[in-house]
């Protein structure tokens, strides 16, 4: 069961951790329900500002949590 998948895009570029984000959608186990991406904070927050303004069919909202360098993505059922 993959109720929850992580993906740790800190490291990347803008494009590059974009690109992991759409791949790892494309790829989801289908009783997936959440995607926890962790994005970084300290070091820039280019990455944080691209992965909160993201958009994609599967994504239902997004939660920002007390972590700034984490966002989850609630998937559509």
């Amino acid at each position: 069961m993959a109720y929850s998948i992580t993906i740790d895009i800190h490291g990347e570029t803008r494009q590059s951790g974009r690109k992991l984000l759409e791949n790892k959608l494309k790829s989801l186990p289908k009783d997936t329900r959440e995607i926890v991406v962790i994005h970084g904070y300290h070091q820039g927050n280019t990455l944080q500002q691209m992965v909160r303004s993201f958009k994609h069919p599967m994504v239902e909202r997004k939660i920002l949590g007390l972590n700034q360098g984490e966002t989850i993505f609630l998937i559509k059922k």
